[in-house]
């Protein structure tokens, strides 16, 4: 019988996110990994794609705008 399930790698040990179901304890087990791919975030193929100085106009003007917000009304 063969499972496919997800697991997190942490201190060195594979722990399952799920039970396992079918396994004595100590059960000797072959275990394929294969990394979940978690996707790319929407914006990652637009990184870097601005000239320094437009970027750094762009920071300038979100913090001047920033700056107006009025916290006590939120």
């Amino acid at each position: 019988m063969s499972q496919t399930i997800e697991a997190i790698y942490e201190n060195g040990v594979l722990r399952p996110l799920e039970p396992l179901s079918g396994l004595g304890e100590h059960a000797r087990l072959l275990i394929t990994i294969e990394p979940v791919d978690l996707g790319t975030h929407p914006l990652e193929s637009v990184i870097g794609i601005l000239p320094d100085e437009d970027a750094q106009e762009m920071q300038a003007i979100v913090e001047r705008e920033f700056e107006r917000v009025n916290l006590d009304k939120w």
